[in-house]
């Protein structure tokens, strides 16, 4: 890694390949270091990124996706900005959406989400999850190889996620060829290479949901669209039409990209360390810890970023009100005074969910049981379904010089592509 004082984590290509150096010489500094090329604290160590995360008093979520860009519409002058966040909240970029809510907003809106995510509705997708898997699996493992985000992990949580919401049979095609074909990296929310950002960027969604509530609140149905459009705030007043439409779009969209990054970093893994494969075949029970270590290691989120309200000591660092902090994931789930030999990929490792992958506190991500439950799944349909799974060659490179392009964010970690090839098992031991 270049100079650690020259070295720009929002800007530079090397920062995007292996971020992980870059975390580690600023935890060796200080676990809350200002960067100076867009004044960003960032939280490196895992005790102040629990406490940034758990503290909606003194920190706001109203920046979370976009941190320093394009920056707050104001200046932020003196010891107590709430004020100044409430009357601009609403022209900065994705204002719209459930991560950069606040309480009490935020807890109203999190409350529809969490209607959706039942238990019982949660166990009724991953039932459809078993045989949606097998049903795409067959066309993608039949070549022997294929390039596993595109044409699979994508089309996969989408079509899961479709099937969570209650999406309508006829309109699943539509929506797989919209959302599926827009490129992604580059011009997108935590771009490297651009700082442009869409008010909005989920018009597609919000049209067609703005339809489905309409329709089932004059047309009740006995379907999961249904339950959206009815469900009311923890006071029981009905949301506006936008509130319950801005809901699902967020977790249609939300649910994939994240969810595809896990898939993609435990299939590298797994296609890279053969032993490893073997063992999770033999032992099954490991599939569990084996996602949690995914996530912990390579976090899909590398992190989220905060604006101080007032002033705050944290580790020791007095932030004044309206800092911009950036809690780093990727970084918190490697520190050492937390997780011992954190570079190292340990199926077994001691206390793995105390990652922070999916967030902490009031924003902690509500849909980390269907990420789990998806991984899951689709491992274990994996190696029921080949004798072996390998990192292709002739795409990615010898095993000693492999070639991997990674998401040109700095708000994901996950690769672009992923080229595998299979050994199916015979059909009699599927």
């Amino acid at each position: 890694m270049k100079d650690l004082e020259a070295a720009d984590f929002f800007r530079d290509e090397e920062a995007v390949a292996d971020p992980y150096p870059y975390f580690e010489a600023l935890r060796g500094q200080c676990p809350v270091q200002r960067e100076k090329h867009h004044d960003v604290v960032m939280i490196t160590g895992y005790d102040e990124a629990v406490q940034v995360y758990n503290d909606t008093e003194r920190f706001s979520a109203c920046v979370a996706v976009t941190g320093p860009f394009p920056g707050f519409p104001v200046p932020l002058e003196g010891d107590d900005v709430s004020g100044l966040i409430e009357r601009h909240r609403d022209e900065l970029p994705m204002s719209d959406q459930l991560p950069t809510l606040d309480p009490p907003v935020h807890t109203n809106h999190r409350s529809l989400l969490m209607r959706l995510i039942t238990p019982k509705r949660l166990k009724e997708n991953e039932e459809a999850m078993w045989h949606l898997a097998d049903e795409m699996l067959a066309g993608f493992l039949g070549p022997g190889r294929g390039e596993f985000i595109g044409e699979f992990a994508g089309p996969f949580t989408l079509m899961v996620i479709a099937d969570l919401l209650g999406m309508p049979e006829e309109d699943r095609a539509e929506f797989a060829d919209e959302l599926q074909g827009r490129p992604r990296g580059r011009g997108a929310i935590g771009s490297t290479g651009d700082d442009s950002l869409g008010h909005a960027p989920l018009e597609f969604l919000y049209g067609r949901f703005t339809r489905y509530i309409e329709e089932r609140r004059s047309t009740p149905r006995a379907d999961v669209l249904t339950g959206l459009a009815t469900a009311t705030f923890p006071d029981g007043t009905l949301p506006e039409v936008t509130d319950a439409v801005r809901v699902a779009a967020n977790l249609f969209a939300a649910g994939q990209e994240t969810t595809v990054r896990l898939l993609s970093t435990a299939l590298k893994i797994l296609g890279e360390d053969q032993e490893l494969q073997r063992r999770l075949r033999a032992e099954r029970q490991l599939i569990a810890p084996f996602v949690e270590e995914c996530l912990r290691i390579e976090s899909p989120v590398k992190g989220d970023f905060r604006l101080s309200k007032v002033p705050v000591t944290l580790g020791g660092v007095d932030l004044p009100a309206g800092t911009t902090v950036m809690v780093l994931n990727g970084a918190a789930n490697r520190d050492p005074s937390w997780f011992e030999n954190p570079d190292d990929f340990d199926v077994e490792r001691p206390g793995v969910r105390r990652h922070l992958a999916f967030g902490r506190g009031a924003h902690t991500c509500p849909g980390a049981p269907l990420a789990r439950a998806e991984a899951r799944v689709v491992i274990e349909r994996l190696l029921d379904r080949t004798v072996e799974i390998r990192i292709s060659e002739e795409h990615h490179g010898p095993e000693d010089a492999r070639r991997y392009r990674y998401v040109p964010t700095y708000i994901l970690r996950g690769l672009t592509r992923l080229h595998l090839e299979f050994t199916p098992a015979p059909e009699e031991a599927r």
